[in-house]
């Protein structure tokens, strides 16, 4: 069916069932988001585009690690050393190998999925509150290496990255958050593209089988072991293409950018989207970015009438970062892809319950 009032959806043939979308409701909502996002530049300052920046580039990120937790039932606080990887990586390939920057990149992703998959070993082994400490403990290691190691900063604590030129093409200063708005946009769609067609291969089934239950999935012929390793090398590989993008959209590379604090920021960004959904991870990236600079609008706007918010400023932040997932978890566990699901199913079923 095709109607905005479908009860359901019958398929005819294979190719119809493959489709990404399905009825003209589908499509109208994909047209409307479209045009916003080619209009965002010509509505947007270079404030608000640079927040839409990271937002983009903390997209793909969330969206990999949604891929290890929610698809694959793999916890991991290990987010923020993978994302080190990537920046580093991809940093020192590009400005002392003199690699171009796709090359420099690519290469990141490789390295940080062949680490990832490392650090994925334990997951053999190890399940739940084990395994997210063995992942803290990846976390912790990558830091101090990049922390202890002087090769990777030649002793200044931080790499400063060239401004991003790709086949005689450069970022021009005057136009810099347009410009890179557009690569990150075009990024991040491939990325979510990819990663939704994951999910409807077999690869991306033998992930889902292994989260729901990894005894019955191995007695159905998947391979838990590879499966298991595969699934932390895929994610970091997102992540890492997250953390060289940073890089080179930074312009400086320090290990300040991907503390602890980063990996549980990625964590709430998937909890409050919605773990095993994709548009779930968009949404809480989204969320999670602007949550803290809505508050620090929002402390501007009553300081004249408050102003020791001012300086509690970064408690509050602190305390709306753990109500706002504590509220989730209570209320709404599967996060803002499912409260979106029921907006949905609201307006098709009006005026009937169900």
């Amino acid at each position: 069916m095709s109607t905005v009032t479908a009860t359901g959806i019958h398929h005819r043939s294979y190719r119809g069932e493959l489709a990404l979308r399905h009825t003209r409701a589908e499509y109208a909502r994909l047209a409307i988001v479209v045009v916003l996002l080619v209009a965002l530049p010509y509505v947007l300052n270079i404030y608000w585009l640079g927040i839409v920046n990271t937002i983009l580039i903390a997209v793909i990120g969330a969206v990999g690690l949604n891929i290890l937790v929610g698809f694959t039932g793999q916890i991991s606080l290990g987010q923020g050393g993978f994302l080190a990887v990537g920046a580093f990586t991809s940093a020192i390939l590009h400005e002392r190998a003199g690699l171009p920057v796709p090359v420099s990149v690519f290469a990141a992703v490789l390295t940080t999925a062949t680490i990832g998959a490392f650090f994925g070993l334990p997951a053999l082994r190890l399940k739940g509150l084990y395994l997210a400490i063995a992942t803290l403990a990846s976390q912790e290691i990558i830091v101090f290496a990049v922390k202890r190691w002087s090769w990777l900063t030649e002793g200044q604590g931080f790499l400063d990255v060239s401004r991003l030129e790709i086949f005689g093409w450069r970022i021009q200063r005057t136009m810099f958050e347009v410009q890179w708005y557009w690569i990150l946009l075009v990024i991040a769609a491939i990325a979510v593209v990819a990663a939704r067609n994951l999910f409807r291969t077999g690869l991306g089934r033998s992930f889902m089988a292994v989260r729901d239950q990894d005894i019955a999935a191995a007695a159905m012929g998947v391979d838990v072991t590879r499966t298991k390793v595969t699934a932390f090398a895929v994610s970091s590989g997102f992540v890492g293409l997250a953390g060289a993008l940073t890089a080179h959209y930074t312009e400086t590379v320090t290990w300040e950018r991907f503390t602890l604090d980063v990996s549980v920021l990625y964590l709430a960004m998937i909890i409050v989207g919605g773990l095993g959904s994709i548009a779930g991870a968009v949404y809480g990236a989204a969320f999670m970015i602007l949550l803290p600079v809505l508050i620090s609008e929002l402390s501007e706007a009553v300081e004249p009438a408050f102003p020791f918010l001012s300086t509690q400023l970064p408690a509050i932040r602190n305390a709306m970062f753990g109500l706002v997932i504590l509220l989730f978890l209570i209320f709404e566990p599967r996060g803002l892809a499912r409260v979106w699901q029921r907006m949905k199913d609201y307006v098709r079923f009006w005026p009937f319950r169900y």
